[in-house]
């Protein structure tokens, strides 16, 4: 259980490092129109992103849940050994 934990953090620690140079790839003339436009239209930009965002996150959450719950239901129908009809 320990080295499924050690290689979840270390899975998750290369995640994080490999997508730094992804902030690199903001565009600039995209980033100087929205700051030059008006508050209102910043605020609409960041709640478009968040609407945007939602969606895939919970898609992302339900495909975890299932395979997490399927790999558990496999994990307990190898612990009963429960043969095939």
């Amino acid at each position: 259980m320990r080295n499924r934990i050690l290689s979840l953090v270390v899975a998750i620690g290369a995640l994080l490092i490999s997508s730094l140079p992804a902030r690199a790839q903001g565009c600039i003339m995209c980033y100087e129109s929205a700051m030059a436009s008006s508050k209102g239209v910043q605020d609409a930009l960041r709640s478009g992103v968040l609407v945007l965002l939602i969606p895939v996150a919970l898609l992302l959450i339900i495909m975890a849940g299932l395979v997490w719950r399927s790999g558990v239901a496999a994990s307990a129908r190898s612990a009963k050994h429960v043969p095939a009809d």
